[in-house]
């Protein structure tokens, strides 16, 4: 039962949670005991874990402005996870103070920090819905004309669709999503793989089987096909530290941060 709640959102404390565990990687204070214990068996499992989840969040810093100049003024952030410094909206608004952001999460502890937030910004909303039931989030999005998806959106899952199990088949749900966004339109993405360090990678995907949502690396060739007619623009699908970096990152490092990430562009 407490597997089947976590996968609900349901809030309970003794089950690791992987955002309130996102969320002490970073150095948050929006966790408990189970996720603490659990985040330090995946460090443990991975040294350089925490310089991945930073370097995850640095893309989004890159992604959202490239985003951003490239005249995108509306965004859409599924999975997005707790709160932080710099989330979407603040990197955004950096660019385009007049740019809208919707966050979406399934979990509820999520949405009722994301609503704490936001409560004085009119620029942004966090909804309650799921990434596996695309057409509910389009439809409230929609329906509360929280964006106008008749113009391009900026759309971002990151380090959200590993989560997903081929069951649930994320191809499916990313075409229907991708479907529903207007021609100009961008997908930002990140994902784990264990193309480059394997055995890393399985040590910690043991760890996740015992938290509210073990993981799904998957290869290169599988997270581009998430971008389907969406044109990578450069330099690509690559590791997360590599795409348009601030500063000079070797190979070798770069491998370490197996997240792969990129940016497509709807022709």
């Amino acid at each position: 039962m407490a597997d089947e709640e976590s996968r609900l959102g349901i809030f309970d404390a003794k089950v690791p949670n992987i955002a309130r565990m996102y969320d002490y990687y970073l150095g948050g204070k929006d966790h408990y005991e189970a996720d603490r214990v659990r985040a330090e068996e995946a460090v443990a499992a991975d040294p350089t874990l925490i310089d991945l989840i930073k370097e995850n969040r640095a893309f989004i810093g890159r992604a959202v402005r490239y985003m951003a100049e490239q005249g995108i003024d509306q965004f859409l952030d599924i999975g997005t996870g707790l709160p932080t410094q710099q989330n979407v909206h603040q990197i955004a608004h950096a660019v385009n103070p007049d740019a809208r952001v919707v966050y979406v999460d399934y979990d509820e502890q999520v949405v009722a920090h994301g609503r704490a937030l936001l409560a004085d910004s009119e620029q942004t909303e966090m909804i309650h819905a799921d990434l596996r039931r695309p057409a509910e989030i389009l439809d409230r999005v929609r329906r509360k004309q929280l964006l106008d998806l008749g113009r391009p959106v900026g759309m971002l899952t990151i380090a959200t669709l590993h989560f997903l199990p081929d069951e649930d088949d994320p191809q499916a749900i990313m075409a229907e999503l991708r479907a529903a966004l207007a021609p100009g339109s961008h997908l930002a993405l990140t994902h784990a793989s264990a193309d480059g360090v394997p055995d890393v990678v399985a040590k910690v995907v043991e760890v996740y089987k015992k938290t509210s949502a073990p993981g799904t690396p998957r290869t290169r060739e599988q997270v581009t096909a998430l971008f389907g007619e969406f044109a990578l623009v450069d330099p690509g699908l690559v590791w997360a530290p590599l795409w348009r970096p601030e500063r000079h990152v070797s190979m070798e490092e770069a491998v370490q941060t197996w997240f792969y990430a990129g940016v497509g562009r709807k022709p």
